[in-house]
């Protein structure tokens, strides 16, 4: 019986809840007219993300490339194809410079934008957030941008289709076709788009074939570095949130002690639903725990059922960023980017620009003077990706000097 259905309607609770039944043995399920088996924990995580095993080419659904990813991207690649090509990407977004750099663009386009918050009866921190982040992007980027709040709403569509049918999808396809063709025009006709850091990081790129990226191919992969930096939106939408929950968490951040702050953002990584799963096909006949995995099965990796395992995480649906603060969290116990080395396997390379932005941006809240109106906060689980269903709303207070 193929539970392709079941998968779309449970959102992140399905994986949790098919491996809790299978009780401890890989879960045996058929999705997409294929079978396919579900993991979980680190050890998983390291079985899933060894290339000998699973293979990511031709795993990603059309519908998550024509959307979240694009095709031809870094992601659908294998090997040495997709060594060289990730090579581009470590090399521009795990160099702690270029990541300072969007850092502070990024902050400097918040403060901005807070500039005009206290004038108006309510921000959605989500929607401002997205804005913000859009414009440091791009300037680091430097991606000339006319309309950057549209650039900002289509990067939002991007994540917000990839895991969901009807308008959502559609407006995401949209998108990425829009946004391909303008950045493929800006590298071809505007000088001074294709001077800029990240157009020219990507145009002088060659792949393992020794060959440049086609135009369209460069566009995707600009946008594999723009669209992920705005997702970022998410998780500071979800550190208001813990804020709110959790208050006393604000005077740790507020002081700035740098530790706690970057405690506070794996914390957020953590608890806060994401990418609920990941998937991979089985490269060859294998075997997981002494079960068979036969060449060709679809392999899912539990990523939301991972962050609240209990047998990994002490009381895991508590908010608590010192569990951060000891040396117990293993590379691939935390992944809600990928698992594995990101120089030789599928780990995000943006992992280190995420985290860099949201410890940022979680002290700039905290020391950001607010009330949280009545809205609703509920965060459904059952939504791909997820958002408290307000967006945040703030009323921001005129900030006092100093």
């Amino acid at each position: 019986m193929d539970h392709t259905l079941d998968m779309l309607a449970g959102g992140y609770a399905w994986l949790p809840g098919l491996l809790r039944r299978a009780d401890g043995v890989p879960a045996r399920t058929r999705v997409m007219g294929r079978p396919a088996v579900a993991l979980r924990g680190p050890e998983a995580a390291r079985f899933f993300y060894d290339e000998r095993h699973v293979r990511r080419a031709g795993a990603l659904p059309e519908p998550i490339r024509a959307t979240l990813t694009g095709k031809g991207a870094v992601h659908t690649l294998d090997g040495p194809a997709h060594r060289a090509r990730k090579a581009m990407f470590l090399a521009l977004l795990a160099d702690p410079g270029h990541v300072a750099d969007l850092v502070r663009e990024v902050g400097e386009s918040w403060e901005e934008r807070a500039a005009g918050w206290a004038s108006r009866p309510g921000i959605v921190l989500f929607d401002e957030a997205s804005r913000a982040i859009t414009a440091g992007v791009c300037r680091w980027a430097g991606v000339p941008v006319d309309d950057p709040d549209a650039l900002a709403a289509d990067m939002v569509a991007l994540v917000d289709g990839f895991g969901s049918a009807g308008a959502r999808h559609w407006r995401a396809r949209r998108a990425r076709l829009r946004r391909e063709a303008w950045l493929a025009d800006l590298i071809a006709h505007d000088d001074d788009a294709a001077a800029g850091l990240l157009a020219r990081h990507v145009t002088r790129h060659r792949d393992a074939d020794g060959r440049p990226l086609n135009p369209r191919v460069a566009a995707v992969e600009m946008l594999n570095v723009i669209r992920p930096t705005v997702a970022v939106a998410w998780f500071v939408a979800f550190a208001a949130h813990a804020l709110h929950r959790w208050p006393g968490n604000r005077a740790r951040l507020r002081d700035g002690d740098p530790a706690f702050a970057e405690a506070f953002a794996q914390e957020v990584r953590r608890f806060y639903p994401f990418a609920p799963y990941v998937g991979g096909r089985a490269v060859r006949d294998l075997t997981w725990r002494g079960e068979p995995v036969p060449e060709g099965t679809m392999i899912l990796l539990d990523v939301y059922g991972q962050h609240h395992d209990e047998a990994r995480w002490e009381r895991p649906y508590s908010f608590r960023p010192d569990r951060f603060l000891d040396a117990g969290v293993g590379r691939d116990d935390l992944i809600p980017q990928g698992g594995g080395d990101p120089h030789t396997g599928h780990r995000c390379p943006g992992e280190a620009v995420t985290v860099g932005l949201l410890r940022d941006l979680s002290v700039r809240l905290a020391r950001l003077r607010y009330s949280v109106p009545p809205q609703d906060l509920h965060i459904p689980l059952r939504r791909v990706p997820t958002l408290p269903r307000s967006g945040f709303v703030l009323a921001v207070a005129r900030q006092s000097g100093g």
